[in-house]
Parts: C-alpha cells; structure tokens; sequence
C-alpha cells in the first residue's frame, strides 16, 4: 500500500497519526478488504477499533450491500440470539410476530460484531455454526437458513486467557481470527496524542462556532504526551471537549491538565503501581491516584518512624518495677491497675504493691502505640487517614487541605465523598 493512499484513507474516516502500529493495522484492513476472509480486531477500550471494519466493508466488493455494527455487549443475554438470528412468531412470551434478525438483514453485506467476547457460550456455538456453514437457525424454529455475511469482528478481551478460564471457545477464536489486526493504545503512539488533540479542539471549536480553539504550551505538550491515557482516545475526546467549553484562557498549561486528572507519570524510582485495589481503576484519574498514594504512604512512614522513636524514649523512662512481658494477670493486682496497664500494653509484676503509680510519658496514648503497632495498614485506609488528618488541620477548609495533600479540590471532594468522610 502506497503512502499516498494511506492518508488517503486517513482524511476520509478522519484518522490523525503517523504511528507505525496505527500504519500497520490500517494496511491490513485494505490489504483483506477484498477477500471475504473473517477478521478479528483486538486493541483496549476506545482506542478506535470501529473505523477499522467501515473501512473494510467501503474498501470490498460488498460495499453496495447493508453494513450493520452491533455492540454484542449491549444486548441482553436472554434476547441476544434473538436478535442475531431471529425469532419465529409464538417463540416465546412476546414473540408476536416474525423478526428477520441482523445476520438476515445483512445478507449479502458485513456485520461487525463490536465486544464479541462478551457472548455467551450458547451464542459462541451458534456463530461458530454460521462461520462453518453459512447457516443459521432462528429462535423457535428447525428449518436452517442460508446467509452470506462476512463477518467482522472486535474485543477489548484477552481472548486466551478468556479460553483458559472457560468463558470463550477456542474454536471460535480460531474461526474469527483468521486475520488479526491490533490496534495500538494511545499512550504508544507518541507524539500522535498532541496531533489528536488538535484535531479535536478544531472540530469542538468548529461544532460550538467558537472564535479560537484551545491549544497545548509546550509543557503542556509533553504533559499529554506523557500520561497513559488509560481511556485511549474516547477518554481524550471528552477531555478536550470538556476544556473547550469550560476553560477561558485558551492556551492549556500543565495545571489546567491536572484539573481533568491529566497528570505527568510518575518516575520509575516512586511508583508504585503494584498496588492493587478498586480505586486504582477508575478511569482518568489513575495516574494522580498513584501519586497521592505514594506522598500518602512516605507521609504515613514518618509518621510510624517518630512514634517508635517516642516510644523507645518512654521505655527508658520507665521504672525498672515496670516490665512489658504479657500476659496481664488479674491475680497481679486491682481492676482499676490492671486496665490501666492493658491500655498502655505493659504488666504490672506481682510484687507491685495494689496502688502503685505507674508514670507515663503524657504524650504518648493509647491510640498513637496502636498506630505503631498498624504498620500494615490497607492503603485504603493510609490514604484516608491523610484525608482526615489534612482536613483536621486546615479546619476543614477543602482548598488548603487539597494543597497540602498535593491534588485538586475536586479530586479531593470525591475521595472525602468515596470514603464517606464527614466534616
């Protein structure tokens, strides 16, 4: 394929990028058009896999007949087979009449089948039987029916592993995937996020009739160059949509990205994103996440690092008819003593007289030798602790507490709201 058509191909289905990968999958897609060969297309979510089979039926010898695109994971698993093959009339309650189904109606043409690996396994037969034989049988019916359909279809699955744990067939895979193309992440193509980011603020400002477009500063640039994107393009389009409306100064500097939850990644030496847990994958604010996490962990290590440190002092201090050997026994001495000793995790020996003073240092309590005692915290829990010690501190004034923790006011109020913090 020559460059020239490439981009040819690009401006007509509005494809910014120079990426090699972007390059490769879009040259496959042309190169198979022709065939009626089944085509498998794999890459995350919204990394733009659905311009992939309009080009594949616009570019073949079917693009007269209906193209029809269905998103298999939209649709219920009790009407699904329904709606793929058809139903007779009676087939079941509110059935009232005959449906063609869209392997019917895309007789002739392409169906590209969006989430394919969200299909359960009694459809996976049956589109196995359709791409083995042409054939298909409706819902309440014995009488097969022939299609000729090419099949095009898309996942954001990791369809192996899918096999292995059951939830998708392996022949099926292998019927489907008779070409492959991978569509590669946004954070992998380099400096095609910028380029993508202007096309979308030229298309909002157009949309909108807005005198200027926002634009990127250089450190900008590099910022949006550098965050993973886990949301791909779909997350960037929303991003520069959102700026567009709502930001003034139309040039986007660094802090202007942080306050959409684009932040730079974190250096190799400080990240530490084996964490695991809910919070960790919620979309646009992974990478901030990560970060907050860390100051909160490094913040919560100081914080254990003084309270052994006071605590050792508090032992040398101690009388020498005070020992920290456990257990406590009630036989030792009086009720009231003995509470006393269990709250502060130490014994009273049984040759203490009944009302023996035990002095304590008054700085240290009860609570602050748990903490010591914590140093395995959820980091869950850590990052809420921060939460509440920050808010404490600035009165629970949310701007200076989202200034000390280093994140927005907004990341905050969302965290407060999460973790069910009341002020």
């Amino acid at each position: 394929m020559k460059k020239f058509d490439l981009q040819e191909i690009k401006n007509r289905y509005g494809i910014v990028g120079r990426d090699e990968g972007l390059n490769t999958a879009l040259s496959t897609a042309l190169q198979v058009a022709g065939t009626n060969l089944s085509v498998l297309i794999q890459g995350e979510s919204g990394v733009g896999k659905e311009s992939i089979p309009r080009i594949i039926h616009d570019n073949s010898q079917r693009r007269s007949k209906r193209y029809l695109a269905i998103n298999c994971g939209s649709i219920p698993e009790g009407t699904i087979d329904s709606e793929l093959f058809g139903h007779e009339k009676g087939a079941y309650t509110g059935a009232i009449g005959e449906r063609e189904g869209y392997f019917g109606a895309a007789n002739g043409g392409t169906l590209f089948l969006d989430e394919v690996g969200e299909l359960p396994l009694s459809t996976q037969a049956r589109l196995l039987r359709v791409l083995e034989s042409g054939e298909y049988i409706r819902v309440g019916s014995n009488e097969p029916r022939k299609t000729d359909v090419r099949i095009v279809a898309a996942t954001n699955v990791d369809i192996p592993i899918a096999i292995r744990e059951g939830r998708f067939r392996e022949d099926l895979y292998y019927r489907l995937c008779t070409i492959n193309i991978k569509m590669p992440p946004l954070r992998d193509r380099g400096g095609d996020t910028v380029l993508i980011f202007k096309k979308f603020a030229l298309d909002t400002a157009a949309e909108y009739h807005m005198m200027e477009p926002i634009r990127l500063t250089s450190e900008g640039e590099e910022v949006v160059k550098s965050y993973k994107w886990p949301g791909n393009i779909r997350q960037l389009k929303n991003i520069v949509e959102q700026m567009s409306i709502l930001c003034q100064d139309r040039s986007i500097t660094p802090a202007d990205l942080e306050k959409y939850g684009v932040v730079p990644n974190l250096d190799e030496t400080t990240s530490i994103s084996r964490i695991s847990g809910p919070e960790f994958h919620r979309g646009a604010n992974f990478e901030s996440n990560l970060q907050f996490f860390f100051q909160s962990v490094v913040e919560l290590r100081k914080e254990v690092d003084e309270l052994k440190a006071r605590l050792n002092a508090v032992k040398i201090e101690l009388p020498k008819t005070v020992t920290t050997i456990q257990p406590i026994s009630h036989s030792m001495a009086d009720q009231s003593q003995i509470e006393s000793a269990q709250e502060y995790h130490v014994v009273i020996p049984q040759d203490t007289p009944k009302h023996t003073h035990v002095p304590m240092a008054e700085e240290i309590t009860a609570e602050e030798a748990e903490e010591v005692e914590d140093e395995n915290l959820n980091i869950f829990d850590m990052e809420k602790r921060n939460i509440i010690k920050a808010l404490e501190r600035n009165r629970y004034r949310r701007k200076l507490a989202a200034k000390e923790l280093g994140i927005s006011e907004r990341t905050l109020y969302r965290k407060i709201k999460d973790y069910g913090i009341e002020d």
